[in-house]
């Protein structure tokens, strides 16, 4: 089966408010941590942004890491 751009958008959505929930960070946890790291974010950017699944790699890896992630599986995602 052919996963298609769609299926990756909300495939990364899905991984990254997974993984943010088991980290227990918040949205509003996460936009003060992206900012200490020179993002500019709010909980609602972040919120519109992971809701749509439209966000640059650059965020993903960087919410992943604030969040306090150790390692991306796309397996999983």
């Amino acid at each position: 089966m052919m996963i298609t751009q769609p299926d990756w958008t909300e495939r990364a959505s899905r991984y990254l408010k997974a993984e943010l929930k088991r980290q227990g960070v918040t949205y509003d946890d996460l936009a003060a941590r992206l900012n200490a790291i020179g993002f500019q974010e709010t909980k609602a950017s972040i919120s519109n942004k992971i809701s749509r699944g439209a966000f640059t790699a650059a965020f993903f890896l960087a919410a992943l890491h604030v969040a306090g992630a150790q390692v991306v599986r796309i397996d999983d995602a």
